[in-house]
């Protein structure tokens, strides 16, 4: 695959009008993004990224977010302009980035390329003020809806850094993924591991169901509940971070 698998993966998704995210959070909250329109936010957050930032081949860009939508959003956004997605280790540690996502922007005080990113689905705006210099990421929405230009990103460029190792643009995605509905469990492995499975089933053409938080756990302490989840969601399967 030449470039970006993303690039080829957005053009699917902005043509298939089925579920292909749909996130479970705490107290409840659920939501669904088509094809059409996770494509829509991925081409909006690109043109963020590169209006803003300049961001492209050999840019790293450090996604200080939980296991959440909006966070396969932005990842999904990173590659698509060919840059590279770091995610920190449990000390926090990821040195050489150029950017930061992040939902604790207070956490990098004085640093340059610092997007504050809400994780309600309806924050129209960062809850809290935020620092000169700092880009309220809710801003994305303002953002066209046709994307600019995005130069080629070489097959050996790294696509992905995190605490399981580095990833090339040419190793990103792992053949073989469920193609169905697939339950991923965001709080069940490392950021940078659930990137990947995600991307994994979008790649394969299925459409990925994904709990975090609070929500998650109470899936693992009640079975009937997860059931419940699992037949009103039609999921076909569970990816192993799903545990």
């Amino acid at each position: 695959m030449t470039g970006s698998p993303v690039t080829s993966l957005h053009t699917r998704l902005a043509r298939a009008a089925r579920p292909a995210l749909t996130w479970y959070g705490d107290g409840g909250e659920r939501v669904e993004l088509s094809g059409p329109v996770l494509a829509q936010w991925v081409t909006k957050a690109s043109n963020l990224l590169v209006e803003e930032l300049d961001a492209g081949p050999g840019y790293r860009v450090l996604l200080d977010l939980p296991g959440h939508w909006r966070a396969v959003v932005w990842a999904l956004a990173v590659w698509r302009v060919g840059a590279c997605v770091v995610v920190p280790d449990e000390a926090g540690a990821a040195p050489g980035e150029d950017a930061v996502l992040t939902a604790s922007p207070s956490s990098f005080p004085g640093r340059h390329g610092v997007v504050a990113v809400a994780l309600p689905a309806l924050a129209r705006s960062f809850p809290e003020p935020l620092a000169d210099g700092v880009l309220d990421g809710a801003t994305v929405l303002s953002y066209g809806d046709a994307l600019g230009y995005v130069p080629v990103a070489d097959p050996g460029a790294p696509a992905l850094a995190g605490p399981s190792g580095a990833v090339t643009y040419a190793g990103l995605v792992r053949p073989g993924a469920d193609a169905g509905r697939v339950l991923l469990d965001a709080t069940a492995t490392p950021l940078d591991g659930l990137l990947r499975a995600v991307l994994d089933v979008l790649a394969a053409d299925g459409s990925v169901v994904l709990v975090g938080g609070g929500y998650a756990e109470q899936l693992r302490a009640d079975d009937e509940r997860r059931a419940r989840l699992v037949a009103s969601e039609h999921v076909t399967a569970s990816a192993p971070t799903a545990g």
